[in-house]
């Protein structure tokens, strides 16, 4: 089975035993070197998610977000860091065409109460400007609070990242056939190189956060079995042109 890559409490008791979303084999980030990324935590449950304007969190369509909070500007999330900007959110608005079981069109929309103050600990990453896709082999990033071990269950107090390594749709489509799940153009693939010795990849907890391939944000993790498996590279939704058209749509346009 597979699963959806937020903590346990946002999906279905179905998938528990093969969610996956945390980074695992990464390393600790430097202390707020990423001051776009987003913790939306409640008492169930926990997702990452991307700051796009100064009032719009991007995150995964999986992720339940009632009564949750919406941290900007962490690095220790259990910790009441000075730097943090704390938010309830206003609206939750997954993409219309959202399917759980098919896993398609796993994009979500925050718009949080209230403005964040954008300084160098909270800043927006900025949405690509075409939909190029990412080439096999491209090296990309990934960030989270998830768990860091396979099949851990105590997520990160800090934040962590991992480098992961774009497979090919043929080759992703043949590892999911048996899982009747289909990698299509709005998905990216990606996880540890083949002879890697490392479980390089995003794991439970990590679900909506951003994956950065070069300078450009171009997806948001999503689902994967078996965290860390290099026969299992994990699915990250793709920012395409239809995706961003919709983005801007909803939150009123470019900045």
């Amino acid at each position: 089975m597979i699963g959806y890559r937020d903590s346990d409490s946002y999906i279905n008791e179905s998938a528990l035993k093969d969610i996956c979303m945390d980074i695992i084999d990464g390393r600790e980030a430097a202390s707020h070197s990423r001051p776009y990324m987003a913790y939306i935590y409640s008492r169930t449950g926990s997702c990452g998610g991307t700051l796009i304007k100064q009032n719009w969190v991007l995150t995964a369509a999986h992720c339940v977000v009632n009564n949750s909070e919406v941290i900007l500007g962490a690095h220790k999330v259990k910790s009441r860091e000075n730097e943090q900007q704390r938010f309830s959110v206003a609206r939750a608005i997954p993409h219309p065409c959202f399917e759980w079981k098919k896993k398609i069109h796993d994009i979500q929309l925050l718009q949080i109460k209230g403005a964040a103050k954008l300084n160098k600990f909270v800043s927006v990453l900025k949405l690509p400007t075409t939909d190029m896709d990412v080439k096999p082999g491209s090296s990309c990033s990934t960030a989270g609070w998830g768990v860091t071990k396979p099949n851990g269950k105590t997520p990160s107090d800090v934040l962590r990242e991992v480098n992961v390594t774009v497979v090919d749709r043929g080759t992703c489509n043949k590892i999911y056939k048996k899982f009747k799940t289909e990698i299509s153009t709005n998905m990216l693939c990606a996880g540890a190189p083949k002879k890697s010795d490392k479980k390089y990849d995003a794991c439970q907890g990590d679900s909506g956060g951003p994956l950065i391939c070069g300078k450009e944000f171009s997806g948001i993790v999503s689902f994967g079995k078996k965290c860390g498996d290099p026969k299992y590279p994990g699915i990250y939704t793709r920012l395409t042109a239809r995706y961003l058209q919709w983005i801007r749509d909803v939150t009123g346009g470019a900045d």
